[in-house]
C-alpha cells in the first residue's frame, strides 16, 4: 500500500509540520525584510550586509547540525519516554553549543576583516560588511543558547514555543529597523549599523524568553540548570558516535555554502545583492518544505525509537509521494512570485534581471530539495543512519559542485547564472540516491540501544532490545502519544 490510511498520521504531520512552517515564514519574513530595507541603501550595502552575514550562516549550519543530533537521539529516547536521557542529551548539545558561539565571536574579534576577505576581495563592500559585524558578532552566543534550547523543545513536541518567538523577533526586528535604518521617530539614520543592533536586539529578547520558558513553562522536561551541566559517559560516548557525522555534514554544508559565498563574491556587487535577494525569496516559498523535513524527523525518529518497524517503512512510502507533490507547488510559487518580483524590490536593470535569473534556476531546483532533502535528514539520518547524508554530501559538493562552480568561474569566467545553476545543481543530483537509499531500509537504526542488541535482521528490520519503556516519574500526563503544543 503507498499511502497510509491513519488518519491519525496526517493529523499529527499537520500539526507539527504547521508550526515548523509559519514559524520559517516569520524568520524568512524577517530576513527579507532586513533585504529589502538594507535594499533602499543601495546595492553597496546589501551586498556587505550577505558578506558579513557569511560568517552568521556558518555559525547557524554548525548549531543547526548540534541540533539535528539533539533531535535524532533525543526524539529517539523521547519515543521511549526517558526524559532524563533526553535532558541529559540537550546538556551535550548545550554546552557545545555555547563553545562554538564563543570561538567564532573571538575569531571576529581578533579577526574581523582577514574572516570578510575570504568572501570578497572588494575594498567598498568590506568596509560596508566590518561596520555590520562589528555590531552583529555580539548575537552568536544569544543565538547558540536559543536554537539549542528550542531544539530541545522539539524533542518532545513543543514546536509551537519557536513559532511563538519567531512572531516576537519579526515585530522587534522589522519595528527597529524601520527606526534606526531610516533615522524614523527622531533617531540617527544608522544604515546597516542599524540593521544588526535591530537584530542583536531581537536575539537577546529570544534568548531571555526561551530560557523562562525551558525552565518554568515547560511541563514535560522540567529543565534545571543540573540537568544543562550533567554530563553521563555513555550518552556523552553515544552523542558523538551517532551526532559526529550529523554535526559533521552539517558544518561541513556550512562550509559548502561559505565556500559558494566566496565564489559569488568574485562576481561582484551587483551578483552579490542578487543572490542574497533570490535566496531569501526561495527560502520563503521553501517554508513548507522545510516545516514537513522537521515534522518527518520527529515522527520518524519516536517510530524507530519505539521499535514499530513496519510503521516507518509504510510512513516513509507515504512521506515521498507527499514531498514530491510539495516541491511541485512551491516551484510553480516560485516561478509566480519570480514574474512579480518587482513589486517588492525597487533595483536597478541589471540586478532586476540577473535577480530574476536566479529565481528561474531556483523554482526548477526547489522541486529536488523538496525530495532529496526530507528524504535524506528527515527520513533516512532522523531513522538512524546519521553518517549518509555527510558521505552523501562530501561526494556530491567535493566532487562535482564547488570544482564545476570554480572552474566555470575563474576559467572561463562563465555567465552568474550558469555558475549560480552548478551550485545548486546538486539538488537534483541527490534524486536519485535520495530514492534508492530511502526505499532499501537499510537505514533502521534504533539508537537507543547498544549495536549487539538491535542487529538487523536479513530483511532489513530490527529486534529491538526492549521494549519502550513505561513514563517516567518527571513526565506529565499519561502514556499516550504527546500532542504538539
Amino acid at each position: 500500500m503507498l499511502m497510509v490510511r491513519e488518519r491519525a498520521f496526517y493529523i499529527r504531520l499537520v500539526t507539527l509540520a504547521a508550526p515548523l512552517a509559519l514559524q520559517s515564514v516569520i524568520t524568512f519574513s524577517v530576513a527579507l525584510a532586513d533585504n529589502m530595507m538594507v535594499g533602499q541603501l543601495g546595492a553597496l550595502a546589501l551586498s556587505g550586509v550577505f558578506v558579513a552575514n557569511q560568517i552568521q550562516t556558518l555559525l547557524h549550519m554548525l548549531v543547526m547540525g548540534l541540533v539535528s543530533a539533539l533531535l535524532i537521539l533525543g526524539s529517539q529516547f523521547w519515543g521511549k519516554r526517558e526524559a532524563e536521557k533526553v535532558t541529559t542529551i540537550i546538556g551535550i548539545a548545550f554546552k557545545f553549543g555555547v563553545g562554538s558561539g564563543l570561538v567564532i565571536t573571538l575569531v571576529t574579534l581578533v579577526w574581523p576583516v582577514g574572516v570578510l576577505r575570504v568572501f570578497t576581495d572588494e575594498t567598498d563592500v568590506l568596509s560596508e560588511a566590518r561596520a555590520y559585524l562589528v555590531i552583529i558578532r555580539w548575537s552568536y552566543l544569544c543565538f547558540c543558547v536559543t536554537q539549542i534550547l528550542i531544539g530541545a523543545m522539539r524533542c518532545v513536541e513543543r514546536v509551537r514555543i519557536g513559532m511563538y518567538l519567531s512572531i516576537m523577533t519579526f515585530v522587534v526586528n522589522v519595528s527597529l529597523n524601520w527606526v534606526l535604518i531610516f533615522g524614523n521617530l527622531g533617531a540617527p539614520a544608522l544604515g546597516i549599523r542599524g540593521a544588526a543592533i535591530a537584530t542583536l536586539t531581537a536575539r537577546v529578547l529570544e534568548t531571555i524568553v526561551m530560557v523562562v520558558y525551558v525552565r518554568l513553562v515547560d511541563t514535560r522536561l522540567r529543565m534545571r540548570v543540573q540537568d544543562i551541566l550533567r554530563t553521563e559517559r555513555v550518552l556523552l560516548l553515544r552523542f558523538f558516535r551517532y551526532g559526529l557525522p550529523v554535526i559533521g555534514g552539517s558544518l561541513f554544508w556550512g562550509i559548502n555554502l561559505a565556500a559558494q559565498g566566496a565564489i559569488v563574491g568574485r562576481l561582484g556587487a551587483t551578483a552579490l545583492a542578487s543572490v542574497s535577494i533570490a535566496n531569501i525569496v526561495s527560502q520563503i516559498m521553501a517554508v513548507v518544505v522545510y516545516g514537513t523535513a522537521g515534522a518527518t524527523g520527529i515522527i520518524i525518529g519516536q517510530a524507530v525509537g519505539a521499535g514499530e518497524n513496519d510503521r516507518v517503512r509504510a510512513y516513509a512510502k507515504t512521506l515521498q509521494v507527499l514531498y514530491v507533490g510539495i516541491g511541485l507547488l512551491s516551484g510553480a510559487a516560485l516561478m509566480l512570485v519570480r514574474e512579480n518580483i518587482g513589486l517588492v524590490y525597487t533595483l536597478d536593470a541589471e540586478t532586476m534581471a540577473m535577480t530574476r535569473g536566479f529565481l528561474l534556476v531556483l523554482s526548477v531546483t526547489i522541486v529536488g530539495t523538496a525530495y532529496q532533502m526530507s528524504c535524506l535528514t528527515g527520513i533516512v539520518r532522523a531513522g538512524g543512519a546519521t553518517h549518509f547524508v555527510l558521505v552523501n554530501d562530501l561526494i556530491w559538493i567535493l566532487g562535482f559542485v564547488l570544482p564545476a562552480s570554480a572552474i566555470a568561474t575563474f576559467g572561463f569566467q562563465a555567465a552568474p547564472i550558469v555558475v549560480f545553476a552548478l551550485l545548486k545543481s546538486d539538488q537534483i543530483l541527490k534524486c536519485t540516491v535520495a530514492a534508492f537509499t530511502v526505499n532499501r531500509f537499510r537505514w533502521i537504526k534504533n539508537l537507543t540501544v547498544d549495536p549487539p542488541e538491535a542487529e538487523p535482521s536479513s530483511r532489513g528490520t530490527l529486534t529491538p532490545a526492549c521494549p519502550a519503556a513505561a513514563p517516567r516519574a518527571r513526565l506529565s500526563g499519561s502514556g499516550v502519544s504527546p500532542s504538539a503544543r
